[in-house]
């Protein structure tokens, strides 16, 4: 059974700088233990592939066998934890940080692609009426951005810790926040 959080340390940011990885961890926790087999065919890749990123993630600390599931023939694994957390700010690697941070902004496009094609036409009015897109710049410094980003998981925090009511689904947030270092606004 998955333990609730982790706290990345370098060596699982350098297993998940690999956007594979991290799209097979997430899988993993979403929607439960799976085969190589049946992973390889949801990602499209081929049993060798997907075997040698489910070892990596397996050294990593950040999954397991189920060897209650287990055959000879298909082996099963589930993640060991439900969330990973990373404060770029506290990592002792700025590499394997950035490398993380990318691999995660990477993820979460193909998620909100993924999202806009094959939810939202389908999402049901009382939930597409309730759901939030937003995109917003504002203009912080980064005393203003800690602090707000330190508010905003204080939030998060508080759905998290109570237990699910009836009729509750699982729910997506995604969060980012950088400077843009552009001309954007």
């Amino acid at each position: 059974m998955a333990d609730d959080d982790l706290t990345l340390d370098t060596a699982a940011l350098r297993v998940l700088a690999h956007p594979m990885r991290l799209a097979l961890l997430n899988r993993l926790r979403r929607q439960g233990p799976a085969t190589v087999r049946q992973l390889a065919t949801h990602f499209e890749l081929d049993s060798g592939a997907a075997s040698y990123h489910l070892r990596r993630l397996a050294a990593g600390g950040l999954i397991e066998e189920d060897t209650e599931r287990g055959t000879r023939r298909d082996r099963w694994w589930r993640a060991r934890h439900r969330i990973s957390m990373h404060d770029p700010s506290t990592s002792p690697d700025a590499t394997e940080s950035r490398a993380y941070v990318q691999a995660l902004a990477l993820s979460d496009g193909e998620t909100l692609r993924r999202v806009a094609g094959e939810v939202v036409p389908v999402l049901p009015d009382e939930w597409f009426g309730v759901s939030a897109f937003m995109s917003q710049t504002l203009h912080l410094t980064p005393g203003e951005l800690d602090v707000m980003k330190r508010e905003l998981a204080g939030v998060i925090e508080r759905y998290r810790a109570g237990e699910p009511t009836e009729g509750a689904e699982r729910v997506a947030v995604q969060l980012q926040m950088f400077p843009l270092l552009t001309d954007e606004t």
